[in-house]
């Protein structure tokens, strides 16, 4: 499979934040901070409420005011030119204010994380200025001789019990006891981002070792998310539940609607047949009327003869026989 595209920094800052997370009501975090108005950005500043309170954590106990924090991913190497590139930040960090020396170059700090020990940066700075890496702690690096304090973290070298997150953030990653500690971790901080965005990384950067490891990895996470997971079948049963319910409701309807329709149907063929009858009967009463109609003419007709002609007694016997009335129609061809 081959390797994604991996957004890194993301879960740097979140496992950054996490590790200072015992500390972080005096801290503030700013991701992508934009130091000038093109695009100069460094990876994190850390902001630091007061002088008075110093970091505990050992990643940050080099911590002042302003500390600008420099991240290289499992796959890039931290060089010369990186350190340069930061260190001018970090000038330009502290001139990019409203009035003339708003901030102390002083207050400022340097940190670069990386996974691997840059050897050949060290080597370059220690020729050029004379600055030297001296081993403060496990995998915390301190850089003397230069004004401004700097400090290299190699999270791969760090204590995993003491920087759990910032540890892991590699490639790979053992199912160790540690790993299965930073699981429960997350169990207990599934609900915060910033967990979320850590996990979601460690996962998907160890891809491959979790699908070697699946059978291990698969009751690691059944045991640690099966209150969860219960939770989430309850939902899916309860929702299927809810779906078969609908489904019911839904035939009775449909079967409600096709008895409606039969009974509308049975009604239309009852009206179509009662509108035959209704037609029938007004086609007899047409045809008897125009029957009525001709009779009337034909005695109107019948009448104006017999007076013309003066045959008043054929008219008298007319309006009393009608045998005798027909015989005058047959004869006069009406």
């Amino acid at each position: 499979m081959a390797d994604e595209i991996l957004q890194w920094h993301d879960g740097f800052h979140a496992a950054l934040q996490i590790e200072l997370q015992g500390e972080s009501a005096h801290l503030s975090f700013c991701s992508e901070h934009e130091l000038y108005k093109k695009s100069l950005r460094v990876d994190t500043i850390v902001i630091k409420d007061s002088d008075d309170t110093p970091v505990q954590k050992n990643i940050g106990k080099i911590f002042r005011k302003h500390n600008l924090i420099e991240y290289k991913s499992p796959d890039d190497h931290l060089s010369i030119d990186d350190f340069y590139k930061v260190y001018g930040y970090a000038c330009l960090y502290q001139s990019n204010t409203e009035s003339i020396h708003e901030i102390s170059m002083e207050d400022i700090t340097i940190t670069f994380v990386c996974s691997h020990f840059p050897r050949k940066m060290l080597k370059l700075l220690k020729k050029e200025r004379n600055i030297q890496a001296v081993k403060k702690e496990r995998g915390i690096y301190v850089l003397i001789n230069d004004p401004i304090p700097m400090q290299i973290i190699v999270n791969t070298q760090l204590p995993p019990r003491e920087n759990r997150w910032l540890s892991s953030l590699k490639r790979n990653l053992a199912m160790d006891a540690n790993t299965k500690r930073l699981l429960r971790e997350y169990k207990i901080h599934r609900e915060s981002n910033l967990y979320q965005a850590a996990m979601d990384l460690i996962m998907r950067a160890n891809q491959k070792t979790m699908e070697e490891a699946e059978n291990m990895v698969c009751d690691v996470i059944k045991e640690i998310f099966e209150d969860e997971w219960k939770e989430k079948e309850r939902q899916f049963q309860e929702k299927e539940s809810q779906f078969q319910e609908k489904k019911r409701q839904f035939q009775e309807k449909e079967s409600q609607f096709q008895e409606k329709k039969r009974q509308f149907q049975e009604k239309e063929s009852q009206f179509q047949e009662k509108e035959s009858q209704f037609q029938e009967k007004e086609s007899q009463f047409q045809e008897k009327e125009m029957r009525l109609k001709k009779q009337e003419n034909r005695m109107e007709t019948l009448v104006q003869y017999l007076l013309k002609n003066d045959l008043l007694d054929e008219l008298n016997k007319i309006s009393l026989d009608r045998t005798y009335r027909e015989q005058l129609y047959q004869r006069y061809g009406l």
